[in-house]
């Protein structure tokens, strides 16, 4: 039996995925893309890859997979590579399959279940509902009961070798000092004194949903949205945990770990992913990140100020180091029979970033790339202010908009609604950033440090002799990150996100 401790080069790497068949959730996520073309670039003798996607039939999830991952530019290399005979290697490589994980049986039909089940040596989870404010129930469905759903299939799957689930490194919420690469136990929480019942959470929103559904209110829709997204950041909270998001995915981990029976079982936790470091596209990505929301605003110059503190570290990590992770951790755990592992695809403790180096790098991009208006001018690059807490925030906030905002407010009354629509309007996004601030401040003002020693010993274990061995690099320690901004993520961010 090989473990984690045998030498790992590029020939056993791609020779394990050679024949064997793959089923993954997400796959239309940035994260999932990666992983997708990855497998299909180093072992294009791998069987079969299914990806499991949202849709109400074959031919739908056939164009959702077409559409959302393979016509994506990430795709332009191996599209390259196989020239006209392309899009025949992915018919015959990769298996769309209408379904989704927040049902028990997946979504899909018994038959195909079970012939599933006789086929699959690996299932890689990577499906999640990531908005921090997402809907409690919702949240509940993909990122823990969709953990469950996965585990009763893979407990059925007869040849199954690795389930390599994707969580996050934020699962310790906003905790200060060194973080470890542990499993959360059972009932565990981060606030001191409660006690985690998931199947209590579970009733606690269906009763809620009961009670909401018998409102005489007119808009009960709306209502119950706002009610679910409301619980999920009181239950967070109540926990310890700052968001919805990475309460119920803290959840999933419990769940993975109550359930597992003789499966080995990978946990990979990355901190903030950022775009494609080195191949096959560097610079690309999908979705905007928390710290994108800053470069996006900066380069259309409509974000004066920011809330973050310069000299504090943003733990970032390129995805396609995450992948290569996360394919190596399942070569080197593959039939470790009952094992489980966490790792932290983390860069804090080995290659700290700070939110400096991304300004800099930022203003020294712009600066050498000048951006052009429309009338042909250049636009100058302006510096930002940076609140270092939130308390200074808030207190600009109600000095520059909150004071203006109650004076428009006596001025309407006075005048008998004349302003109703103009103060109704910016009263609304006042209290829209100032949400923003209360679920995302954490993350700006984060102290912690990720512990990756399970990581460098698999780091370890790495020849990295030739450029084959290197296609699979995920040590932080080689990223020079102001050039990695300035020269791949922001035009990345650009091109990609702004479009």
């Amino acid at each position: 039996m090989k473990t984690a401790m045998d030498s790992m080069d590029a020939a056993r790497i791609i020779g394990y995925f050679k024949g064997k068949s793959i089923l993954i959730t997400g796959s239309t996520g940035f994260l999932g893309k990666i992983l997708v073309e990855k497998i299909l670039r180093v072992q294009p003798d791998v069987n079969k890859i299914y990806l499991l996607v949202r849709a109400i039939d074959a031919p739908s999830a056939k164009q959702r997979v077409q559409q959302e991952v393979i016509g994506t530019e990430l795709f332009g290399l191996l599209r390259e590579n196989h020239g006209e005979g392309f899009q025949q290697f992915i018919e015959e490589r990769i298996v769309p399959l209408a379904g989704d994980i927040i049902y028990e049986n997946l979504g899909l039909e018994a038959p195909r279940l079970e012939e599933l089940a006789k086929e699959i040596d690996v299932i890689v989870n990577i499906a999640a509902t990531t908005n921090f404010y997402e809907r409690y129930d919702v949240s509940l469905d993909v990122n823990v009961l969709g953990v469950k759903h996965l585990c009763h299939f893979a407990m059925q799957c007869a040849k199954l070798k690795m389930f390599m689930h994707v969580s996050t490194a934020f699962v310790s919420s906003d905790r200060e000092g060194l973080i470890q690469e542990k499993p959360i136990k059972p009932g565990e929480s981060l606030c001191e004194g409660t006690f985690l019942d998931i199947d209590a959470e579970l009733r606690l929103v269906r009763e809620v949903k009961k009670e909401l559904s018998a409102s005489d209110s007119l808009d009960v829709h709306k209502m119950g949205r706002k009610a679910m997204k409301e619980l999920g950041l009181q239950r967070a909270r109540h926990f310890g945990w700052s968001n919805t998001y990475v309460f119920t995915k803290a959840m999933g981990e419990i769940l993975l770990g109550q359930l597992r029976v003789d499966i080995p079982v990978v946990i990979m936790r990355p901190s903030i992913i950022t775009s494609v470091r080195a191949d096959p596209l560097p610079g690309w990505m999908q979705g905007t990140r928390t710290i994108d929301t800053f470069i996006i605003g900066y380069a259309k110059q409509n974000l004066s100020c920011f809330l973050a503190d310069l000299n504090l570290v943003m733990d970032v990590i390129p995805g396609d180091m995450v992948v290569n992770a996360m394919i190596v951790a399942m070569v080197a755990h593959s039939e470790e029979r009952g094992a489980q592992v966490v790792y932290h695809a983390t860069s804090s403790l080995r290659n700290p970033a700070t939110y400096s180096v991304l300004y800099e790098s930022g203003w020294r991009h712009f600066t050498e790339n000048p951006r052009v208006g429309k009338n042909g001018e250049v636009i100058p690059t302006r510096g930002m202010y940076f609140f270092t807490t939130i308390a200074r925030f808030h207190f600009y906030m109600i000095l520059t908009y909150k004071l203006p905002l109650e004076i428009l407010h006596l001025v309407n009354l006075l005048l008998c609604g004349l302003f109703s629509r103009l103060y109704n309007d910016l009263n609304r996004k006042y209290k829209f950033v100032m949400h923003l601030v209360d679920v995302y401040g954490p993350f700006a003002f984060f102290k912690g440090c990720f512990d990756d020693m399970n990581l460098e010993r698999l780091r370890m274990t790495m020849a990295m002799k030739t450029t084959e061995d290197r296609m699979f690099n995920f040590d932080p320690k080689t990223i020079d990150w102001d050039d990695y901004f300035c020269r791949i993520h922001i035009p990345g961010v650009l091109k990609y996100v702004c479009k």
